[in-house]
Protein backbone atom coordinates (compact mmCIF):
# COMPACT_ATOMS: atom_id res chain seq x y z
CA UNK A 1 0.00 0.00 0.00
CA UNK A 2 1.50 3.47 -1.30
CA UNK A 3 0.14 4.91 2.34
CA UNK A 4 3.11 2.59 4.05
CA UNK A 5 5.98 4.36 1.73
CA UNK A 6 5.81 7.56 3.41
CA UNK A 7 6.73 10.64 4.91
CA UNK A 8 10.11 13.04 4.57
CA UNK A 9 8.18 15.90 5.66
CA UNK A 10 8.04 15.65 9.30
CA UNK A 11 12.04 15.33 9.26
CA UNK A 12 12.29 18.22 6.60
CA UNK A 13 10.96 20.27 9.52
CA UNK A 14 13.45 19.02 12.03
CA UNK A 15 16.09 19.37 10.15
CA UNK A 16 15.47 23.02 9.89
CA UNK A 17 16.19 26.34 12.22
CA UNK A 18 12.66 27.60 13.94
CA UNK A 19 11.56 30.63 11.98
CA UNK A 20 11.61 33.77 13.75
CA UNK A 21 12.09 34.51 17.63
CA UNK A 22 15.20 37.22 17.68
CA UNK A 23 14.93 39.23 14.10
CA UNK A 24 18.19 40.43 12.69
CA UNK A 25 19.10 44.16 12.72
CA UNK A 26 18.81 45.94 9.13
CA UNK A 27 21.45 44.63 6.65
CA UNK A 28 22.52 41.60 9.01
CA UNK A 29 22.20 38.05 8.21
CA UNK A 30 21.89 34.42 8.62
CA UNK A 31 22.63 32.03 5.68
CA UNK A 32 23.18 28.12 6.04
CA UNK A 33 24.12 25.77 3.35
CA UNK A 34 23.83 22.19 4.17
CA UNK A 35 22.94 18.29 3.32
CA UNK A 36 20.40 16.18 4.86
CA UNK A 37 19.63 12.63 4.07
CA UNK A 38 17.41 10.02 6.14
CA UNK A 39 17.19 6.52 4.97
CA UNK A 40 14.90 4.24 6.53
CA UNK A 41 12.84 0.79 6.23
CA UNK A 42 10.75 1.04 8.85
CA UNK A 43 7.39 3.38 9.45
CA UNK A 44 4.83 4.41 12.00
CA UNK A 45 1.20 3.22 10.12
CA UNK A 46 -2.13 5.21 10.36
CA UNK A 47 -2.10 3.76 13.78
CA UNK A 48 0.58 4.42 15.61
CA UNK A 49 2.64 1.23 15.58
CA UNK A 50 5.80 0.72 13.63
CA UNK A 51 6.20 -1.96 10.52
CA UNK A 52 8.78 -2.61 8.13
CA UNK A 53 8.82 -1.12 4.42
CA UNK A 54 11.30 -1.37 1.24
CA UNK A 55 14.24 0.42 2.26
CA UNK A 56 13.55 4.34 1.00
CA UNK A 57 15.83 7.95 1.52
CA UNK A 58 16.13 10.72 0.32
CA UNK A 59 18.96 13.59 0.10
CA UNK A 60 18.94 17.19 0.03
CA UNK A 61 21.15 19.97 -0.31
CA UNK A 62 19.52 23.21 1.39
CA UNK A 63 19.74 27.14 1.74
CA UNK A 64 18.21 28.41 4.62
CA UNK A 65 18.83 32.46 5.08
CA UNK A 66 17.47 35.08 7.20
CA UNK A 67 17.86 38.88 6.41
CA UNK A 68 17.10 41.65 7.91
CA UNK A 69 15.30 44.32 6.01
CA UNK A 70 14.89 46.61 9.05
CA UNK A 71 15.71 46.14 12.86
CA UNK A 72 12.21 44.34 12.58
CA UNK A 73 11.26 43.36 9.25
CA UNK A 74 12.68 40.21 8.38
CA UNK A 75 12.47 38.17 5.24
CA UNK A 76 13.57 34.23 5.44
CA UNK A 77 13.90 31.35 2.97
CA UNK A 78 14.51 27.54 2.80
CA UNK A 79 15.73 26.20 -0.80
CA UNK A 80 16.09 22.64 -1.39
CA UNK A 81 17.75 23.19 -4.65
CA UNK A 82 18.44 19.71 -4.84
CA UNK A 83 16.65 16.55 -3.71
CA UNK A 84 16.92 13.19 -4.73
CA UNK A 85 14.45 10.52 -3.81
CA UNK A 86 15.17 6.72 -4.60
CA UNK A 87 14.26 3.24 -3.43
CA UNK A 88 17.27 0.42 -3.26
CA UNK A 89 16.98 -2.85 -4.83
CA UNK A 90 14.91 -5.43 -3.32
CA UNK A 91 15.72 -9.19 -3.68
CA UNK A 92 14.48 -12.57 -2.48
CA UNK A 93 15.75 -13.52 0.94
CA UNK A 94 15.83 -17.03 -0.11
CA UNK A 95 16.99 -17.13 -3.75
CA UNK A 96 18.88 -14.07 -4.00
CA UNK A 97 17.25 -12.96 -6.91
CA UNK A 98 16.00 -9.59 -8.20
CA UNK A 99 12.45 -8.89 -7.06
CA UNK A 100 12.37 -5.14 -7.78
CA UNK A 101 14.69 -2.75 -9.40
CA UNK A 102 15.61 0.14 -7.19
CA UNK A 103 14.75 3.70 -8.56
CA UNK A 104 15.26 7.15 -8.30
CA UNK A 105 14.01 10.59 -8.99
CA UNK A 106 16.29 14.18 -8.79
CA UNK A 107 14.81 17.69 -8.67
CA UNK A 108 14.17 20.74 -6.95
CA UNK A 109 12.56 20.07 -3.83
CA UNK A 110 8.98 22.77 -2.53
CA UNK A 111 10.66 25.98 -1.34
CA UNK A 112 9.47 28.06 1.47
CA UNK A 113 9.79 31.87 1.80
CA UNK A 114 8.74 34.36 4.08
CA UNK A 115 8.19 37.83 6.62
CA UNK A 116 8.77 37.89 10.22
CA UNK A 117 7.98 40.73 12.23
CA UNK A 118 9.47 41.73 15.38
CA UNK A 119 6.83 42.36 17.94
CA UNK A 120 9.28 42.97 21.05
CA UNK A 121 12.96 42.65 20.61
CA UNK A 122 14.98 43.18 24.12
CA UNK A 123 17.81 41.54 25.77
CA UNK A 124 15.32 39.62 28.21
CA UNK A 125 12.64 38.44 25.71
CA UNK A 126 12.04 38.40 21.78
CA UNK A 127 8.04 38.13 20.42
CA UNK A 128 7.83 37.94 16.58
CA UNK A 129 5.38 36.23 14.44
CA UNK A 130 5.63 34.67 10.55
CA UNK A 131 3.80 34.28 7.62
CA UNK A 132 5.56 31.46 5.57
CA UNK A 133 4.74 30.46 1.75
CA UNK A 134 5.32 26.79 1.14
CA UNK A 135 5.77 26.73 -3.10
CA UNK A 136 4.85 23.55 -4.55
CA UNK A 137 8.40 23.77 -6.68
CA UNK A 138 9.33 19.96 -6.05
CA UNK A 139 8.14 16.89 -8.09
CA UNK A 140 5.07 15.37 -6.33
CA UNK A 141 4.54 12.41 -8.27
CA UNK A 142 7.81 10.92 -10.32
CA UNK A 143 9.27 7.69 -10.73
CA UNK A 144 7.38 4.50 -12.54
CA UNK A 145 4.43 4.82 -9.80
CA UNK A 146 4.56 8.77 -9.03
CA UNK A 147 5.47 7.65 -5.68
CA UNK A 148 8.58 9.00 -5.98
CA UNK A 149 8.08 12.44 -4.56
CA UNK A 150 10.17 15.66 -3.76
CA UNK A 151 7.52 17.86 -2.98
CA UNK A 152 3.52 17.70 -1.78
CA UNK A 153 2.06 19.36 -4.91
CA UNK A 154 0.05 22.32 -2.65
CA UNK A 155 0.57 25.94 -1.79
CA UNK A 156 0.54 26.72 1.77
CA UNK A 157 0.35 29.22 4.04
CA UNK A 158 1.71 29.03 8.10
CA UNK A 159 1.04 31.67 10.42
CA UNK A 160 3.51 31.20 13.64
CA UNK A 161 4.55 33.15 16.27
CA UNK A 162 7.31 32.37 18.55
CA UNK A 163 9.56 33.39 22.19
CA UNK A 164 12.77 33.51 22.71
CA UNK A 165 14.45 34.27 26.50
CA UNK A 166 18.47 34.33 27.36
CA UNK A 167 19.40 33.67 30.38
CA UNK A 168 22.35 31.72 32.26
CA UNK A 169 22.59 27.89 33.17
CA UNK A 170 25.62 26.66 35.54
CA UNK A 171 27.12 30.14 34.43
CA UNK A 172 27.31 29.41 30.52
CA UNK A 173 25.32 31.69 27.92
CA UNK A 174 21.82 29.70 27.25
CA UNK A 175 18.41 30.73 25.57
CA UNK A 176 15.16 29.11 25.23
CA UNK A 177 12.61 29.50 22.41
CA UNK A 178 9.15 28.24 21.52
CA UNK A 179 6.54 28.53 18.88
CA UNK A 180 2.97 28.05 17.88
CA UNK A 181 2.04 27.75 14.07
CA UNK A 182 -0.73 26.80 12.11
CA UNK A 183 -0.56 25.37 8.85
CA UNK A 184 -3.26 26.07 5.96
CA UNK A 185 -2.85 23.68 3.21
CA UNK A 186 -4.29 23.38 0.01
CA UNK A 187 -5.46 20.85 -2.50
CA UNK A 188 -7.75 18.84 -0.03
CA UNK A 189 -4.87 18.05 2.51
CA UNK A 190 -5.40 18.71 6.22
CA UNK A 191 -4.67 21.88 7.52
CA UNK A 192 -1.77 21.31 11.15
CA UNK A 193 -1.43 22.31 13.74
CA UNK A 194 2.25 23.02 14.87
CA UNK A 195 4.05 23.93 18.02
CA UNK A 196 8.13 22.92 19.64
CA UNK A 197 10.34 24.45 21.90
CA UNK A 198 14.65 24.55 21.73
CA UNK A 199 16.98 24.91 24.53
CA UNK A 200 20.66 25.79 23.65
CA UNK A 201 23.69 26.44 25.81
CA UNK A 202 26.98 28.03 24.44
CA UNK A 203 30.28 26.24 25.77
CA UNK A 204 33.80 28.08 25.11
CA UNK A 205 32.69 31.11 23.60
CA UNK A 206 32.53 28.92 20.23
CA UNK A 207 30.21 26.00 20.47
CA UNK A 208 26.45 26.45 20.51
CA UNK A 209 24.27 22.94 21.72
CA UNK A 210 20.33 23.01 21.26
CA UNK A 211 17.97 20.33 21.90
CA UNK A 212 14.68 20.29 19.93
CA UNK A 213 11.09 19.43 20.13
CA UNK A 214 8.92 19.72 17.21
CA UNK A 215 4.92 18.93 17.66
CA UNK A 216 2.97 18.01 14.65
CA UNK A 217 -0.84 18.01 14.78
CA UNK A 218 -3.09 16.94 12.06
CA UNK A 219 -6.70 18.63 11.88
CA UNK A 220 -8.09 15.65 9.85
CA UNK A 221 -10.19 18.05 7.83
CA UNK A 222 -9.11 17.57 4.29
CA UNK A 223 -10.17 14.65 1.94
CA UNK A 224 -7.68 12.96 0.22
CA UNK A 225 -6.40 9.74 0.79
CA UNK A 226 -3.10 8.92 1.03
CA UNK A 227 -3.74 5.52 -0.64
CA UNK A 228 -5.41 6.62 -3.75
CA UNK A 229 -2.72 9.76 -4.44
CA UNK A 230 -0.08 9.74 -6.85
CA UNK A 231 2.19 8.49 -4.05
CA UNK A 232 2.33 9.86 -0.29
CA UNK A 233 6.01 10.85 0.26
CA UNK A 234 4.29 14.44 1.78
CA UNK A 235 1.04 12.49 2.75
CA UNK A 236 -1.94 13.87 4.18
CA UNK A 237 -2.46 13.50 8.00
CA UNK A 238 1.15 13.56 9.03
CA UNK A 239 1.47 13.56 12.82
CA UNK A 240 4.68 13.11 15.23
CA UNK A 241 6.46 13.97 17.63
CA UNK A 242 10.00 14.84 16.67
CA UNK A 243 12.90 14.87 19.06
CA UNK A 244 16.44 16.51 17.80
CA UNK A 245 20.17 18.11 18.57
CA UNK A 246 21.99 20.72 16.92
CA UNK A 247 25.62 21.39 17.48
CA UNK A 248 26.87 24.86 15.78
CA UNK A 249 31.01 25.73 15.94
CA UNK A 250 32.15 29.04 15.27
CA UNK A 251 35.23 28.56 13.76
CA UNK A 252 35.12 32.91 13.40
CA UNK A 253 32.75 35.20 14.63
CA UNK A 254 30.96 34.73 11.75
CA UNK A 255 31.65 31.45 9.66
CA UNK A 256 30.62 27.91 11.62
CA UNK A 257 29.38 24.30 11.15
CA UNK A 258 26.96 22.30 12.12
CA UNK A 259 25.29 19.11 12.96
CA UNK A 260 21.98 17.73 13.31
CA UNK A 261 20.04 14.57 14.28
CA UNK A 262 16.32 14.15 14.49
CA UNK A 263 13.64 11.77 14.67
CA UNK A 264 10.28 10.85 15.85
CA UNK A 265 9.65 9.66 19.01
CA UNK A 266 5.59 9.22 18.23
CA UNK A 267 4.28 9.37 14.59
CA UNK A 268 1.46 8.48 12.44
CA UNK A 269 1.87 7.85 8.62
CA UNK A 270 5.41 8.75 8.77
CA UNK A 271 8.75 7.07 8.58
CA UNK A 272 10.76 5.48 11.95
CA UNK A 273 14.23 6.32 11.72
CA UNK A 274 16.35 9.10 11.98
CA UNK A 275 17.62 11.83 9.68
CA UNK A 276 21.02 13.69 9.76
CA UNK A 277 22.60 16.93 8.51
CA UNK A 278 25.60 18.77 8.36
CA UNK A 279 26.48 22.22 7.24
CA UNK A 280 28.36 25.36 6.98
CA UNK A 281 27.22 28.56 7.85
CA UNK A 282 28.00 32.69 7.99
CA UNK A 283 26.25 34.72 10.37
CA UNK A 284 26.63 38.42 10.27
CA UNK A 285 25.72 40.21 13.03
Amino acid sequence: MKIYQLVLFGFLILGQTVLGQWTRERGNGYYKLSAWYLEADQHYTDTGAIEPNATRGQFNLNLYAEYGITDRWNVVGYVPFFSRTYQNDIFSKTTGELITSGESVNSIGDIDLGITYGLIQNEKLALSTTLLFGIPSGNDSGGSDGSYQTGDGEFNQMVRIAAGKPFSFAKLPAYAKAYLGYNNRTQNFSDELRTGAELGLQFFNRLWVAGKLDVVQSMHNGTLSAQNSQGSIFANNVEFIGLGAEAAYYISPKWGISATYGGALDGRIIYADPSFAIGVFLDIK
